[in-house]
């Protein structure tokens, strides 16, 4: 993957050999695969979704609610045929759909995978909306559905409150999102 351009950041990273903006490599990095009953009805269906969390993400949201993952890249780097097999044990498990859960920064390694390997179910691609047409274009007709979580347009109040929270240190800003007290250790 040398000089990526997955996303709308093109940061023209070799990844493989150090990380891109989105903070991964080349290789698949996925913190769970799981069947996941709380999305849409529609996605989970009565079995639910086989969910598969990569880690990173070009977005880089202050308030984003998988910090650990996006941010920290916590997770397993997978091979291709280990990620085709956690994608076949989640069908022999019930799965109704593959999920792919903020695949941006593989989307073109993804690409090819869907193509060597045809799923018997579909394929959901589950992204926060930050993509480049170009990317999301070496996915037709190996993906059934986008679902894309797109993020509201913030106002001026909004903004300024964000840029606050945002300034803050990350210990003390995971205090102030979850309503907890204790000692600052940043000044803001």
């Amino acid at each position: 993957m040398s000089g990526c351009n997955a996303c709308p950041r093109r940061c023209g990273v070799d990844r493989t050999t150090a990380v891109g903006a989105c903070g991964v490599g080349a290789a698949f990095r996925v913190a769970r695969m799981a069947l996941h009953a709380w999305e849409e009805p529609c996605i989970s269906g009565k079995s639910g979704s086989g969910a598969i969390f990569f880690s990173g993400c070009p977005l880089k949201c202050v308030f984003c609610q998988n910090m650990e993952i996006s941010r920290g890249c916590k997770g397993v780097d997978l091979t291709e045929d280990q990620l085709i097999a956690g994608m076949q044990r989640l069908i022999d498990a019930g799965a109704q759909n593959i999920n792919l859960v903020s695949p941006t920064q593989y989307a073109p390694a993804l690409a090819r995978l869907l193509r060597r390997w045809k799923p018997p179910v579909p394929v959901v691609y589950n992204t926060g909306g930050y993509e480049r047409l170009e990317t999301l274009r070496q996915l037709e007709g190996l993906i059934l559905s986008t679902l894309a979580r797109l993020r509201r347009r913030l106002t001026a109040l909004h903004r300024t409150m964000w840029s606050r929270w945002a300034r803050r240190c990350w210990k003390c800003a995971a205090r102030c999102r979850t309503g907890g007290t204790g000692t600052k250790c940043c000044p803001v």
